[in-house]
This record gives structure tokens, C-alpha cells and sequence, in this order.
């Protein structure tokens, strides 16, 4: 019996682990200190009222044998697959309900759509990157390649032609970085793809907080149906990340090395599957009604409000930074040329403050920083106070 080598290469993520271990040991010391955090990509906000009642009555369901359900169907029930369908159509998009996959979020998908291709695929991410990305194909052994996102692309990296891959990971708007990609940016990846034979991963879970004029699905870009396959995530659109719930969209005439894509897909999901719960679905479907969009964008100002905060002291203080529009991350440059953990060293120490150094998520984050909206409005203000304190 052998274990799976590739996961010795896997390098141990003590991003986070060091940082709850940092604030533990300065907690204890400074017990008096109100540590206020904006380092969580998690958010804080309750779900929606009306994902709520939905999700009550279908919990009442199961206790009737009238209403009850059992395993899902692998893809999702077809009116969650028509609510989001139709969530496409409001903003100029035509995907069809049965090119949508119901999910658990996007994160698992993301990292569970590589067994449908071979090993010896050469993969390409940005850098920084969303660690699972790179992890999930890590433990499949396949040679990743990267491109550089840094100051002088705003964090935008573009494909370089001399260059092959036969899969691509973008994330727009980015996590961490908070950058968005324009549909002429999009165009350009999509021809590569094309050009290589390649398929897109589009990660687009936080394209609810798109305000600008930049694509919230990279369908709406001509040529993406030839080579994408989208991922979206109800955890920040609707605050679902202890609930559970995204989708992937796969056009149906999405072929490679013979093979159809959604049809692999689909069983590989029905062998490794079993789909997302009745009351979750129910949920899920709330959201994309007319009063769930209209509760959940109260919910997403409240995060742009906080983002707009931290932005606009940012630009008091001249420092640079992407995201914070579009996005509910601020991704920004250390001051005075200050390292990652140097930074996060002086803003718990000197203002209480908590945030996530830019080196965990790769070398082009080292000597940036990002802070998050998702904290509470008083405490975020209250931050921001301290932040323009020790750096004014």
C-alpha cells in the first residue's frame, strides 16, 4: 500500500495557523486590547430573511411524506438550475438551466474539476494566487506554470503567447487581489485558450460586487463558450459559506480530445457526487427571486460601504492599492517598503488591527497586504481610525 507522493510536495499552509498564532500570543500579553479584525474572508452579516423562510419550509417538507426528498438529482433540481438561468439573463447573459450543475460552492469544484483531465496537462495560475488552485493540482502531479500579477499590471496578468498551457485558473474579481478584468482583457485570454486548445477555469464568486463596467461572467465575452467553464459561489453573493451552495456552468458544446466536457463532468459528479441538500436548494432558489435580490443587495452594500471606507483612507494616505471597487478585498502596497509580516507586525501591535499578509499567497505578494470589508461597520470605521493614526 503506497500513499499518494504528490502530497509530500504540497507546502504546509501556515499562513493562517502563524497568524491566529501571532494574535493568540498578543491577546494573552495585551489582554486590555480591543483586536479588531479585517483579515476574514468569511462573512459576518445574517442570511437574507427570505433565504430563510424558504429554507424553513424546506426543512417542513421533510417531515411530511407528501413532501419529503431524498438524494438530489447530481445536477441540481431544475427550478434552482431555471432561478439561476434566468439570474444570467438579468444581466445580458444566455445560459441555459441545463448547462448549470448545482454545487457546494465553488472552492470544491474548483479543486475536484481536475480529475476529468490527465496528468500531464501543463496548468497556468496567476500569482497571486487562490491557494487551491494550486494545491488541487499539486496532488495531482500535474507541472504548473505562473504569470506574474504585479504593480505594473495592476495585478492583471495577460497571457504570454510563447507560452503553452491546457488549462488556465482566473479569478475575476480577484481574490486577493480585488482586480477585475475588462471584456477586451477577457477577449484576449479567450483567444489564447482557444489558439492552445485550452480550457478556462473562471472562478467568478464574487462578481455580485462588480459596480463597474467589467463582465460578470466570462460568457459575456465572445469566443468563452469554446473554452470556459464558469464557477460562481452563493458564500459572498448571499452569505452561504456555512451553508453551502454555488454552481458551474459548462456549455454543452464544450468538446476536448473527444470528449464532452459537461457529459464528463456529470459523471464524474454522479460517482463522487450526491448533491445539495432540499432546504439548501430551497435557499438558493430564494435568492434569485425578485425580493432575495433585493434583501441581499442591502446586504452587499453594507460590505461596498465598508470597502468604500478603507479605500478612501487609503487614498488620504496615498497608498496604493486595487480592489475595494468591484470587490470586497483591498489588496494594497505596504508603506515605506515595509515586508508582508512586517506590516502585519505593526498594525497588531501599533493599532490593533488585523489583516492578512500578501506572501501567503504567493512571492508577488510579498511587500503588499489585504484587508477585507466583510467586518462590522463600527469596527471597520474604528480601524480605518487607527490605520490613518500610525500612518498619517
Amino acid at each position: 500500500m503506497k500513499i499518494n507522493k504528490n502530497f509530500d510536495n504540497l507546502v504546509p499552509n501556515y499562513l493562517f495557523a502563524e497568524i491566529a498564532k501571532r494574535v493568540s500570543d498578543y491577546q494573552t500579553a495585551n489582554p486590555e486590547n480591543d483586536v479588531i479584525r479585517l483579515g476574514i474572508g468569511d462573512v459576518t452579516l445574517p442570511l437574507a430573511p427570505v433565504v430563510i423562510e424558504a429554507m424553513k419550509k424546506g426543512v417542513d417538507d421533510l417531515a411530511k411524506k407528501e413532501t419529503f426528498k431524498g438524494y438530489p438529482d447530481y445536477e441540481g433540481y431544475g427550478f434552482v438550475r431555471e432561478a439561476v438561468s434566468g439570474y444570467y439573463k438579468s444581466f445580458g447573459v444566455e445560459v441555459s438551466a441545463d448547462e448549470v450543475l448545482i454545487s457546494d460552492g465553488a472552492k470544491s469544484d474548483c479543486g475536484n474539476i481536475g480529475d476529468i483531465f490527465d496528468k500531464d496537462n501543463i496548468v497556468l495560475v496567476t500569482d497571486p494566487v487562490y491557494p487551491v488552485y494550486v494545491d488541487s493540482n499539486i496532488m495531482s502531479g500535474r507541472n504548473i506554470i505562473y504569470a506574474d500579477c504585479n504593480k505594473s499590471n495592476n495585478f492583471k496578468a495577460m497571457p504570454d503567447k510563447n507560452l503553452h498551457c491546457d488549462i488556465i485558473y482566473l479569478c475575476s474579481p480577484n481574490n486577493p487581489t480585488g482586480a477585475a478584468y475588462t471584456a477586451d482583457e477577457l477577449k484576449e485570454w479567450i483567444d489564447y485558450a482557444i489558439e492552445n486548445d485550452a480550457v478556462i477555469l473562471y472562478d467568478c464568486a464574487y462578481e455580485a460586487f462588480i459596480t463597474d463596467n467589467v463582465p460578470r461572467s466570462i460568457f459575456a465575452v465572445e469566443g468563452a463558450r469554446k473554452c470556459a467553464i464558469e464557477f460562481c459561489s452563493l458564500s459572498k453573493t448571499a452569505g452561504f459559506t456555512g451553508t453551502r451552495c454555488g454552481y458551474t456552468v459548462i456549455p454543452k458544446e464544450l468538446e476536448r480530445d473527444g470528449h464532452n466536457i459537461y457529459k464528463t463532468w456529470y459523471r464524474r459528479q454522479a460517482t463522487k457526487f450526491n448533491g445539495v441538500s432540499w432546504p439548501v436548494q430551497c435557499g438558493a432558489a430564494a435568492v434569485f427571486s425578485e425580493e432575495g435580490q433585493k434583501q441581499i443587495k442591502e446586504n452587499l452594500g453594507y460590505y461596498q460601504e465598508n470597502a468604500r471606507i478603507i479605500s478612501q483612507a487609503l487614498d488620504e494616505l496615498g497608498i496604493y492599492y486595487t480592489g475595494g471597487k468591484n470587490s470586497p478585498y483591498i489588496w494594497l502596497e505596504c508603506p515605506n517598503g515595509m515586508g508582508s509580516w512586517e506590516f502585519f507586525d505593526l498594525l497588531l501591535t501599533k493599532a490593533n488591527v488585523v489583516g492578512t499578509p500578501g506572501a501567503g499567497f504567493g512571492k508577488n505578494g510579498e511587500g503588499f497586504f489585504r484587508l477585507t470589508s466583510f467586518g462590522d461597520r463600527d469596527k471597520t470605521v474604528e480601524a480605518v481610525r487607527r490605520l490613518k493614526e500610525i500612518l498619517a
